[in-house]
């Protein structure tokens, strides 16, 4: 039982050059995860310290939605940095032009089809440090208001 975060890109840049302590990508993809709510075609797994992706900010409950981490809710700091670290990067891929997306799964539903709720991420309306992942959610990363 892990989270899973997929990543789609327009850019054909390698992303591994990117990987850090608390974040890598790779690819291909494995074969238990579904791309099909992904838009763009270079796809990644992206894995965190842990080696699958629950080492990142995560929240399972939508409605608190993008916020600071809080004291009520401690988060491991090495979490926090690798969320930066992936929203940074998305921020500079956007800013090339590129277009990005991501899905945040749960693995352990069995065979249930997973249906991602699509959310649009106004990247102008959001800090670095208030980003943080939902369950089960498709993040379609812009630029503006769009």
């Amino acid at each position: 039982m892990c989270y899973a975060l997929i990543l789609s890109t327009t850019t054909g840049d390698d992303l591994s050059l990117n990987d850090a302590k608390g974040i890598k990508f790779s690819r291909p993809i494995p074969d238990r995860l579904a791309t099909d709510a992904l838009c763009y075609p270079n796809k990644w797994y992206v894995g965190s310290r842990t080696g699958c992706s629950c080492s990142f900010r995560h929240l399972y409950e939508p409605d608190l939605g993008f916020g600071v981490p809080e004291d009520w809710s401690p988060e491991e700091a090495s979490d926090i940095e690798a969320t930066f670290a992936f929203i940074r990067l998305v921020r500079s891929l956007i800013a090339k032009g590129e277009r990005v997306d991501c899905v945040d799964l749960w693995e352990g539903h069995g065979d249930e089809p997973r249906h991602p709720v699509s959310m649009k991420v106004h990247l102008s309306s959001i800090r670095d440090e208030e980003f943080r992942f939902i369950e089960n959610h498709h993040f379609d990363f812009v630029s503006g208001q769009e």
